[in-house]
């Protein structure tokens, strides 16, 4: 720019003077004076950031908040005083925690017709349908567990000046700054990283980062425990003439052969036996469990339903006072006060409506049989019978093997054996020898010996 005044004979001024940047004297001092003033807009963004930092440092940084929290007028974070945002926020951790997917919590809250809380663009709470991304973000939130956090993301540098910048969410260990206890929690920081491991574990991305995903539908009960013994890798499910286990990671990355290709059924029936015989001892009575838990959702879901009629009966009566109070002969604002009254009006009656209809959670376990009361309350020793009566779908019987087996580690030395190294949670082993049919008759151990008794024999009966 000084080059250009120069050129054109255009002159600088400021405060101090009149200076000619065609000139050697005012070009000098136009230069000392931009390069001094650079130097000082360092120092004072560079004091800024010590400043921002040192109160992020003792959790003081005012950050925005959360639903659910709420800063007072001192300063300080408290909860949300409106009982039913507390209420909801605990709803989707506790169903999160019960059901283990945010997945599932959306169609729990979309069964129930239950709104979540969130902040608009003005800071204020309002109620909308909830989304897995909404229901994502509370859990992932570490206000909620009572923690101060600066540093979540980091932006990446553009390539270009086209491409706009990037900003990525950094793991957990690499957080910037945090400091527990400093708002009032909903959950503690121990629930709070157990979410986040489950959350982690439920994305099926074996090869990157080794994560199960969650229990799924498909017919292999091993589905993202299993391991490969020969590199290491998760074998991923093939459904395509019959249900395998493969071990394709080396072939994706470097177009290698398959490094295993394993029959599931044989291996799943291997595993199961297994945890059979380790789960027989246990002894619990699960079916008192499920009805407390199955009350517990009933008056969570009840009262839930109670507090949004509280407040549509609020919003009603607050709509009809404004109407009330408004000077009947300005009709432009009692036309538009009269509108959001019967809007409010409507969606009371809806509400009402929508909680008489039955609710469909599912069956109740108090319309158990006998029978299956009693076998739910010696579950250790009934259990293979309702595997086997197709009582547990198959996300239910993955979950159940996931309680005790933390991985399976498959390896085959001979074509018609497959040794499962069975880790259990807390770090036991177990071996277990599994017979696997073969494709061909070569494949067979003994195959040579057994053809040239056969060739024996056949002659033998020939000639006799």
């Amino acid at each position: 720019m000084l080059d250009v005044c120069g050129y054109r004979n255009c002159l600088i001024a400021d405060n101090d003077g009149i200076y000619d940047p065609g000139s050697p004297n005012g070009r000098l001092l136009l230069g000392l004076k931009g390069q001094l003033s650079e130097l000082e807009l360092h120092t004072i963004r560079a004091r800024m950031t010590a400043g921002l930092l040192s109160k992020a440092q003792r959790g003081e940084l005012a950050l925005i908040l959360p639903a659910g929290l709420v800063r007072d007028a001192l300063g300080r974070v408290q909860h949300d005083p409106d009982r039913e945002v507390q209420d909801r926020l605990k709803l989707v951790f506790t169903t999160f925690l019960r059901l283990r997917s945010a997945g599932k919590v959306l169609r729990f809250l979309n069964a129930h017709q239950l709104l979540l809380p969130r902040r608009d663009r003005e800071g204020d709470v309002v109620w909308k349908k909830p989304t897995v991304t909404t229901i994502v973000a509370i859990l992932k939130n570490p206000a909620y567990a009572g923690a101060f956090v600066y540093g979540r993301t980091r932006t990446l540098r553009k390539e270009t000046a086209s491409l706009p910048a990037k900003q990525i969410q950094l793991p957990m260990d690499q957080w910037k700054i945090r400091v527990n206890d400093v708002y009032p929690a909903y959950i503690t920081w121990e629930t709070f990283e157990r979410i986040q491991a489950m959350l982690h574990d439920n994305y099926a991305e074996y090869e990157r980062t080794q994560t199960r995903g969650i229990p799924r539908p498909g017919a292999a009960l091993l589905q993202g425990m299993v391991s490969c013994g020969e590199c290491g890798h998760k074998l991923a499910v093939q459904y395509k003439g019959g249900t395998h286990y493969v071990c394709n990671a080396l072939r994706q990355r470097y177009r290698a052969p398959v490094c295993q290709y394993i029959p599931a059924d044989p291996v799943d029936l291997g595993v199961v036996e297994a945890f059979f015989q380790a789960f027989a001892p246990i002894e619990l009575d699960l079916y008192a469990r499920a009805v407390a838990s199955h009350q517990e959702i009933i008056e969570q879901v009840s009262q839930a339903h109670e507090q949004h009629l509280q407040r549509l009966h609020y919003e009603a009566a607050l709509a009809e006072r404004q109407f009330l109070r408004v000077d009947p002969d300005n009709r432009l604002v009692a036309a538009e006060l009269e509108k959001r009254w019967e809007q409010a009006l409507t969606q009371l009656r809806q509400a009402e409506q929508a909680q008489l209809e039955p609710l469909a959670p599912g069956p109740s376990p108090l319309q158990l049989s006998a029978e299956l009361r009693t076998a739910f309350q010696a579950i250790g020793q009934h259990l293979p019978a309702l595997w086997q009566q197709g009582l547990l779908c198959q996300p239910q019987k993955k979950a159940l093997l996931r309680c005790l087996i933390d991985k399976v580690v498959v390896h085959r030395p001979t074509p018609e054996t497959v040794e499962a190294r069975l880790v259990w949670r807390g770090g036991e082993t177990t071996t277990l020898a599994i017979p696997v049919p073969v494709g061909a008759f070569a494949d067979l151990a003994g195959a040579k010996e057994m053809e040239q008794i056969i060739l024996r024999r056949s002659a033998e009966a020939r000639d006799g």
